[in-house]
């Protein structure tokens, strides 16, 4: 599988860290008592949102990246947790969000899925 690019920065900025585990477990509202949960499914798909400070050839490796290496972030890559160290395979689900910080440097916000 395709692994994060070397040349971008292993760890992202932890103020904007976040993450959301898999929701595997189905809610049925009763019309009286407790909702009835079951579980779903024993694989479930998990979202970390990440932020990165990047020079703007930084941006350029993100772009290829995504657009080229993952075909419009079809496919999915190795991706170390920020939290954890664990290797996990991710997808974006959504093309990186940029703001300048200056002219030279980017923050760039990357949506992903974490695959079971």
């Amino acid at each position: 599988m395709t692994a994060w690019p070397p040349t971008l920065p292993a760890s992202p900025l932890a103020e904007n860290f976040q993450e959301l585990g898999a929701d595997t477990v189905i809610r049925t509202d009763m019309d009286t008592g407790p909702a009835k949960v079951r579980q779903r499914t024993t694989a479930g798909v998990g979202e970390l949102q990440v932020t990165y400070f990047l020079s703007a050839a930084q941006t350029a490796v993100l772009d290829g990246f995504y657009a080229t290496t993952l075909s419009g972030g079809a496919l999915a890559f190795d991706y170390t947790h920020p939290r954890t160290g664990a290797l996990l395979s991710c997808r974006f689900t959504a093309p990186p969000e940029y703001a300048a910080v200056n002219g030279a440097y980017y923050k760039a916000v990357l949506t992903l899925e974490v695959l079971p």
